[in-house]
């Protein structure tokens, strides 16, 4: 599982932005894309007044963003996780996916609140350079930005932490679909409700909750839900 999760942290990129030593270094092309205008012009202000970036474009979903990606010229996309509260709509990992699914795509850095393992592993495994947490000093968010948008892996410190816990430890490794099952449940759905939103046989949700109950030594739903959040494998 450490070497998995090691070999999906992006590669150094940084051939595209090779310059000569006295040479500026070039403006890295930014957009943004946050579904709170607030939480988005604050981001905006503090880059606009930064050296060496610009923001060529901002979006407040998965789909606006997706269509800014194939329009405008960029070097990094800063992507916001929870891009909607409809469980239906594209959030961040998925678009961060599409991103990257394309040759000469822009870099992708998450910018989020959340910092579960869930979320940090599938955005590590959709192809972000990087991941930060939105209290993060503004010198570190530029930091990782100039990072990022080379391809450079671009890793708050507790988020590094948080992997290599992941890695050490047994109890928590959840597959991806034990962790979206787990999640559906802490929101309170039903099998039925799990099986028809992913698109699964409820047998096979059924199969999933033995697992997560097993690896989290759980003996009812409401128990694996609570241990899980101690554990900060879900949110």
């Amino acid at each position: 599982m450490e070497n998995q999760i090691m070999n999906d942290l992006p590669p150094h990129q940084g051939d595209s932005f090779h310059q000569d030593d006295d040479a500026p270094a070039p403006t890295v092309r930014i957009l943004v894309c946050d579904d709170h205008p607030v939480v988005r012009a604050g981001i905006m202000a503090l880059l606009d007044t930064a050296d060496g970036v610009e923001v060529v474009g901002q979006a407040s979903s998965g789909a606006e963003i997706l269509r800014l990606v194939a329009q405008v010229p960029a070097d990094l996309v800063l992507m916001d996780l929870q891009l909607s509260t409809d469980p239906s709509a594209l959030q961040g990992a998925a678009v961060t996916a599409e991103i990257r699914s394309h040759p000469g795509a822009p870099h992708v850095l998450v910018l989020t609140n959340y910092d579960t393992d869930a979320d940090i592993v599938a955005a590590i495994e959709a192809g972000a350079a990087g991941y930060l947490l939105k209290d993060a000093p503004p010198e570190n968010l530029l930091d990782a930005i100039r990072k990022a948008a080379v391809g450079e892996s671009a890793l708050a410190p507790t988020i590094t932490s948080r992997l290599m816990q992941r890695v050490r430890t047994p109890v928590t490794k959840l597959s991806p679909r034990e962790l979206e099952v787990l999640e559906k449940v802490a929101q309170g759905a039903s099998n039925a409700v799990i099986a028809r939103e992913l698109f699964l046989s409820e047998t096979t949700v059924k199969s999933h909750l033995v697992h997560v109950f097993d690896k989290l030594s759980a003996r009812s739903r409401t128990e694996a839900v609570a241990k899980a959040r101690e554990l900060g494998v879900i949110r």
